[in-house]
């Protein structure tokens, strides 16, 4: 147990925190993209370009994005465009039998979509409004594991609690095997005269 202890001290836990500090980051890139690229228009809404054309009404560019889907021909992803600084990409998930929407920056946000014009553009918005979300659920996995990583090391830096009785243990063992093992020799000596 002491050894699966120390691995994780110097493997698990070091490789954990440095990707949860990377995850972070890119979120917060993330984050600093959406702002940035979030220009809204009279009803909230953001350019959407698909296809290479630029969409300023909601309706039309989510009624594009589903004849877009409609005319996938490969279950393998697409680049569409982009939205609101991500670079958009689309795959149909044959398993599910839904279309996916992956929205890159520095890190990918995944969104199912379905059959409402209005509906895909809402998803989008939202799986994009939960990045500083996401920021603080890694943030708490992150404390967490070092807060564990920090418990594991002292839990191996204590002695095992019956150590002390375990060593006068053995070592009375030694003694009495000894002791014994006298015997034997002597018994032997008896019988070969």
């Amino acid at each position: 147990q002491k050894y699966a202890l120390e691995d994780q001290i110097i493997k698990s836990f070091p490789q954990e925190i440095k990707y949860l500090e990377q995850r972070i980051d890119g979120l917060e890139k993330d984050k600093i993209c959406l702002a940035e690229n979030t220009k809204p228009n009279e009803d909230g809404f953001s350019p959407m370009v698909i296809n290479g054309n630029e969409y300023t009404e909601k309706k039309e560019a989510g009624t594009q994005l589903l004849l877009f889907c409609k005319a996938m021909t490969s279950p393998s992803q697409v680049e569409v465009g982009s939205y609101r600084g991500f670079t958009t990409y689309v795959e149909y998930d044959s398993l599910n039998r839904e279309f996916i929407m992956t929205l890159k920056n520095e890190m990918q946000h995944k969104v199912a979509l379905g059959s409402d014009v209005f509906g895909n553009i809402q998803r989008i918005d939202n799986i994009l409004g939960s990045i500083q979300e996401k920021i603080t659920k890694v943030q708490e996995q992150l404390e967490n594991t070092k807060v564990q990583f920090e418990n594991t090391k002292q839990e191996v830096n204590k002695l095992f609690p019956q150590e002390q009785e375990l060593i006068d243990k053995t070592a009375r063992l030694n003694e009495l095997n000894i002791l014994l093992n006298l015997d034997k020799k002597e018994n032997e000596i008896v019988d070969g005269m």
